[in-house]
């Protein structure tokens, strides 16, 4: 039997969006600096790029490790396409989000970025981003798209960013350990609760998070949100029609507070790292863990590889419109510098890359890193040999059930979103009561 290890207490997590948006604010000047004077991060001021033709700057520092699709993707087209040789850069997100901002601002972005879309919306309002429809109109482009991977990414007319990756996330669960304990897997809350008492009954860790520095790490309890209603709701939030603070959302959150006190979450969710709350599950001491596709081969090649299954997560008797939904939704986008168009040589490696990137051998390339294609590509996997990421695909193509347009933390601000990540865990914690997390995300909007 799989038992947890004794565990250090918890402890609050109220301020930590505050100290997070306090660190980046305080490093602003610096980043400002590195980022008009050091080609490293972005490009000169005349949009040279000094080791590539062009640059594609991301999210991670370490690319070929961290998103070794992205990095195989790069590697493949400059083989294929020696004249348009791409730089391949990256920070971590806080920081490239940082940078990208800046500049924007001092006219130095890279040829090509991925960026969250909140960010992406403001560039595209003061022309800083370029209209993809001609590159999609190429060679057919945009006919292997599905709508809703697009539909995101437009604004006014403009099409200005294209899907990085799709975004399919859920609980992987450990059927060893349900098989042990006699439980089935969970089809709705109350189901979820009642294997959450009885696994805490037996000594085994329910559901596997870490909140340390890893906060964004709820992305099952984001797809709970969309079972209230919030796809339906979250413009009218916005826009100060409606409020966070509902009584639907309300009712969430309560749910997420009986999850906690039923013994749900590891004593120690807020002291370790999402890494660590990976760890746990891949040891075999969680049933669950919250995650997404990207962990399917980590999941894989550890020792409860052969005994995981994925789940999309409980529907609600109390729940809100459709609950049959399975988020399986672009990710935050790919952009394009406006200034490339300018640039005769630049625009052309730019189309290029695009055209590589959504063809059937680049989505292919996806799928052999465990990623799922966001065009129509059909893959094909080995099932025997990737049973975790061939669940991951089984669930997110279920008959019967839809996705939500979008994650809801990535139609929001930064500022609202981490505290979105903070009311969560806050309650999940024990340090914030539902009705203080809900009004906690409500102070955000403004």
């Amino acid at each position: 039997m799989a038992t947890s290890p004794q565990l250090a207490p918890q402890t609050s997590r109220r301020h930590s969006g505050i100290s997070r948006r306090l660190l980046l604010t305080a490093t602003a000047s610096a980043l400002f600096v590195t980022a008009t004077a050091c080609g490293s991060a972005v490009n000169t001021a005349d949009g040279s790029s000094p080791d590539g033709l062009i640059t594609l700057s991301m999210h991670n520092p370490d690319s070929k490790t961290q998103d070794p699709a992205t990095w195989q993707m790069v590697q493949e087209f400059n083989e294929k396409h020696p004249d348009m040789k791409i730089k391949l850069e990256g920070q971590p997100v806080d920081q490239h989000e940082q940078r990208m901002t800046i500049a924007a601002q001092s006219g130095t972005l890279p040829e090509i970025f991925w960026v969250y879309d909140s960010l992406a919306k403001t560039m595209v309002k003061s022309d800083h981003l370029l209209d993809l429809s001609p590159i999609l109109a190429e060679n057919d482009l945009r006919s292997k798209f599905a709508p809703s991977m697009l539909a995101g990414f437009q604004q006014d007319g403009v099409q200005y960013g294209l899907p990085y990756q799709a975004l399919v996330t859920g609980f992987y669960y450990n059927k060893a350990i349900l098989d042990e304990h006699e439980i089935a897997v969970p089809e709705t809350f109350e189901d979820l609760l009642a294997a959450v008492k009885r696994l805490k009954a037996a000594g085994v860790v329910p559901i596997a998070q870490g909140a340390n520095n890893s906060s964004f790490s709820v992305w099952a309890f984001l797809t709970m949100l969309d079972r209230f209603g919030y796809e339906a709701k979250y413009r009218d939030i916005l826009s100060g029609r409606a409020s966070y603070d509902n009584a639907d959302f309300l009712r969430l959150y309560r749910h997420v507070e009986e999850l906690a006190k039923a013994g749900a979450f590891p004593s120690n969710m807020n002291t370790q790292t999402y890494a660590q709350a990976v760890a746990s599950y891949t040891d075999g001491k969680a049933a669950f863990l919250d995650a997404g596709v990207w962990e399917a081969a980590k999941i894989q090649k550890s020792t409860v590889g052969k005994d995981t299954g994925f789940w999309a997560g409980p529907t609600f008797a109390d729940g809100v419109g459709e609950q049959k939904l399975v988020m399986n939704v672009p990710s935050a986008p790919f952009v394009v510098s406006a200034k490339v168009k300018d640039d005769t040589k630049k625009y052309a490696a730019v189309k290029a890359f695009i055209q590589f990137y959504y063809s059937d051998a680049g989505q292919k390339i996806l799928v052999d890193n465990a990623q799922p294609p966001v065009t129509t590509y059909k893959p094909r996997v080995d099932t025997a040999r990737n049973s975790v990421f061939a669940a991951v695909l089984a669930e997110a193509s279920k008959a019967g059930w839809k996705s939500p347009q979008a994650q809801p933390d990535l139609v929001v601000s930064a500022a609202t979103a981490s505290a979105m990540y903070d009311s969560f865990y806050g309650v999940m914690g024990g340090s914030l009561s539902p009705e203080e997390a809900v009004k906690d995300v409500q102070k955000t909007i403004r």
